[in-house]
């Protein structure tokens, strides 16, 4: 006679799942809990060792926006003039972030061929290429730029050479990533009939992952543009050191400072738009494009 009392796999099924589910919501609990206890910490130090406390100047928040803004209306006629003033060293932010961005990119894209299994020039040679990118990633773009400021002096060229060595352990950790998705098929093919390394990558590699190399490229470049411009507060040129000029005169010059944040925003927000499209169009475009075809026959 059958024991009525064993349980049936589908039980078995259910109490473990309800057993995952249960250890899920508790670590789910621990670490919202341990979130929640860093947060108070870091703002009860943070409030501490500042030079008044948070709170008590809380209500004072939008006193600068509103002076920024005041002066600016009454002074509404000089805006344009303005805009003509500061459109070279804008010119010279977006040349800093785009020369930044394509030097990167370049060294992103050896970096990442070298670091990726299956495509390695060198494998023994891998984990050496991805500290090299992690750790001119973890490097902020600030550091590297002062004190290339104190070497080279101040100006466009330690703002690019900053930037382009985060934009190279950036895009490469990226780019690496793209790569792991590439079939070999090519690859093994260009190798079977005596392709050196170089030629594989080039023929083998580059023609799969090129569109989204090029989709990562456009986003870098929008951050490199907000980069361009910090930098410029520590003397690395372009329009963020015309920004912190007009804000060191103090009122008097504040129009000009509200003149340099329309045009950054403006900027900001139109090559945002456009690499979007970009984006959009290499990543989805290959793919739309058959079906049109296919619609039109």
């Amino acid at each position: 006679m059958a024991d009525l009392t064993a349980h049936s796999p589908i039980e078995d099924i259910r109490s473990n799942y309800l057993e995952m589910t249960r250890r899920k919501r508790v670590y789910s609990a621990v670490m919202l809990a341990v979130f929640v206890a860093l947060m108070v910490a870091g703002f009860k130090t943070a409030d501490n060792r500042n030079a008044g406390s948070f709170f008590d100047g809380l209500h004072r928040l939008f006193d600068f926006p509103a002076e920024v803004l005041g002066e600016a209306s009454q002074k509404l006629a000089e805006m344009p003039a303005h805009f003509v003033t500061f459109l070279p060293s804008l010119i010279e932010t977006i040349n800093i972030a785009g020369a930044s961005t394509l030097l990167g990119a370049m060294i992103a894209i050896v970096l990442s061929l070298l670091s990726t299994r299956g495509l390695a020039r060198w494998p023994r040679l891998i984990p050496l290429f991805r500290r090299l990118m992690d750790i001119s990633r973890a490097i902020p773009e600030i550091v590297v730029a002062l004190v290339l400021i104190f070497v080279l002096g101040g100006g466009p060229v330690p703002a690019m050479i900053a930037i382009s060595l985060h934009t190279a352990g950036a895009l490469g950790k990226l780019f690496s990533e793209v790569n792991e998705n590439a079939s070999l098929k090519p690859v093994e093919g260009l190798h079977s009939v005596g392709a050196n390394w170089t030629q594989r990558m080039v023929l083998g590699v580059m023609p799969q992952v090129t569109p989204n190399y090029l989709s990562y490229a456009l986003l870098r470049f929008e951050i490199n543009i907000r980069a361009s411009a910090i930098l410029g507060f520590v003397g690395a040129g372009g329009i963020g050191y015309d920004l912190k000029n007009a804000m060191s005169w103090g009122k008097g010059q504040y129009d000009e400072a509200a003149a340099i944040f329309l045009l950054l925003f403006g900027t900001i927000v139109l090559v945002d738009q456009l690499s979007s499209a970009l984006r959009h169009r290499l990543t989805h475009g290959a793919q739309t494009a058959p079906k049109q075809k296919e619609a039109v026959q």
